[in-house]
Parts: C-alpha cells; structure tokens; sequence
C-alpha cells in the first residue's frame, strides 16, 4: 500500500477541476515523517495545483496528498541527478582535457543550466507524472 505524505492548505482558485491551494507553514512540521524532503519548513507558503477530490470552493480548508514514492522521485530529479550531472562533467573534463579549472567549473555550471532547461521543456510531462490530490477536511 503506497503511503502519502500530507499537507493542510487553503484553496485559493478552482478551475477545470484543478485546484491551486496554498501550503501555510505549520509547527506539525517539525513532526512530520516527510520532513527530510520537503522544503515547507523553509518557507511562509507554497502554491500548489492539485487534482479536485468533491466540489472545493475558494478558502476553503484541504488536505493536499502525493505520494511518498512520487515525493522521493523528485528529490531526485531536483537534486540527486543535477549533482552526478555536474560530478560528471567535472571528472571527464579533468581526465581529458588539460583545461583549467576556471573552464572545467563554468563549462559543469553550464551542463547544470542544460539539464535544468530540458527539465523545463519536459515540464508539462513532468506535472502529469507528479499529480497532487486536494480533498475537503
């Protein structure tokens, strides 16, 4: 059985039954088992846009899901992937060119925005994989 990890929000707007709700930072926060990946801990609020679970108004209380699978998939492909991509370059260059390291670091930050680009063309593929359900408390 999957387990998901769980915030309270507030829904702001309902279109097209989507929902985007904002994520109020919380002291339950510091409790949570999810706290290692996420970053609401280090910030007032979040915006997030979740898939409609029953008729949902605006200011109306929600609790927002996503599976914690899904969650450690970020993390991965937000942090864990841009990290090797750049440990990668780094190491190549340094084995097979004679460049100095001033290139070796501009050329891995460049490789970085790279991959962070295509991130962003695949973006609406990535928002269909990532889906986030709000449900009425």
């Amino acid at each position: 059985m999957a387990e998901y990890v769980h915030h309270e929000g507030v829904v702001l707007t309902v279109k097209d039954g989507k929902a985007r709700v904002e994520i109020v930072q919380t002291s339950a926060c510091q409790a949570c088992k999810a706290k290692h990946m996420c970053l609401s801990s280090e910030s007032k609020s979040k915006l997030i846009d979740a898939e409609v679970s029953g008729t949902l108004n605006p200011g109306d209380r929600v609790e927002v899901s996503v599976r914690e699978q899904l969650a450690w998939r970020a993390v991965w492909i937000a942090y864990v992937l841009p990290f090797l991509v750049m440990i990668g370059v780094i190491a190549a260059l340094s084995v097979w060119t004679d460049w100095n390291d001033a290139v070796v670091g501009g050329v891995s930050i460049a490789a970085i925005a790279l991959y962070y680009l295509l991130l962003g063309l695949f973006k609406n593929r990535l928002q269909k994989q990532f889906s986030f359900t709000a449900r009425k408390i």
